[in-house]
């Protein structure tokens, strides 16, 4: 009887609790990275950040979102109305869907599938048409010049970013991501992948739209880009998602070349296996607003350029030498 108890709970209850903890901790940290990123702003561009709104700014997300409801939620009367409301949730799916096959720690995970990779690329994918329909639907030469913008840089980047990580399977000899975390208890791929690291990086901060990648939501440009007639919990859903998007760019590095739940090796006992994994997602968050802090704008045809004529050479060159010396080896 409670062998079959604790088998029930392990089979029903356990996954139903890491889904609800995740889903919690992902809208937590959403909203933990308004605040945290003008504040960073703030220190690093030596000016004053949130500092109203509760204890060192530390509501003013809270602020945000009850001014996010109370805003109208209004469908500009020339826009698609069907696609244009059901857009902004394309976005929001595709990114938490890519969620479920990450693993956090060691039995911490939603789903745990032998190609969690492929899956993540496939939603990743998926995410084209949220911007691509949005920009459409809107019937704004700006949003859809963003919109296009949008397709085509997301397109491009992905056959770059898919490539940068076949380093990693090969060498781990599984799409399973959780296996991926495995083969790197003794050395993280950030080492022997380094120049797949490189390419996934600049792809993730391409996919994200963030600067110097931001090119379709540029203001001086396109007002306001692919989500520019957007308003109330609609735009919500877009700031929402790119936020939760960045975080899931932080996670996979850290599973794919930096060892996942796994802490350095002398360390790496000192703390439990999900605190490392927080920790180092932490860390790169950061990077992506430091990127936001340091760097301009590129042109479009440079952000084109960099990807056909720098990153798949890049990518490929990589790939062949992981082969390579996989040969040379065995």
């Amino acid at each position: 009887m409670i062998q079959s108890l604790s088998s029930f709970i392990e089979s029903v209850w356990w996954p139903l609790l890491v889904v609800v903890v995740v889903l919690g901790a992902l809208l937590g940290v959403a909203t933990g990275l308004i605040w945290l990123e003008r504040r960073l702003l703030a220190l690093w561009q030596d000016r004053y950040g949130p500092n109203r709104v509760g204890p060192f700014g530390l509501l003013q997300p809270v602020a945000d979102m009850i001014k996010i409801f109370m805003k109208e939620d209004w469908v500009p009367p020339f826009a698609d109305k069907p696609i244009f409301v059901l857009a902004p949730a394309v976005i929001m799916v595709t990114v938490l869907m890519s969620f479920t096959v990450i693993p956090f720690a060691p039995g911490v995970i939603v789903a745990d599938i032998n190609i969690g990779l492929l899956f993540f690329l496939a939603m990743s994918s998926m995410g084209v048409y949220s911007v691509a329909l949005a920009g459409w639907a809107s019937n704004n030469k700006y949003s859809l010049l963003g919109g296009l913008r949008a397709t085509a840089q997301m397109l491009s980047y992905e056959v770059f970013m898919g490539l940068s990580v076949m380093g990693c399977v090969m060498l781990a000899g599984s799409f399973s991501l959780r296996d991926i975390v495995q083969a790197q208890q003794h050395m993280w791929f950030c080492i022997p992948q380094f120049l797949g690291l490189i390419v996934f990086c600049v792809a993730g901060v391409a996919e994200t739209h963030r600067i110097p990648f931001d090119l379709p939501e540029a203001e001086s440009e396109l007002v306001a880009g692919f989500h520019a007639e957007y308003s109330g919990m609609k735009f919500g859903m877009f700031f929402v998602g790119e936020y939760l998007g960045i975080t899931l760019i932080s996670c996979l590095i850290v599973t794919l070349f930096f060892g996942g739940w796994y802490g350095p090796p002398l360390v790496g006992p000192l703390l439990p296996p999900v605190v490392w994994f927080a920790l180092k997602t932490g860390v790169f968050l950061c990077g992506f607003i430091l990127l936001r802090a340091a760097l301009p704008r590129m042109r479009y045809d440079q952000l084109i350029s960099l990807g056909w004529k720098v990153m798949l050479p890049v990518a490929l060159l990589n790939l062949v030498a992981t082969g390579g010396i996989m040969l040379l080896v065995k």
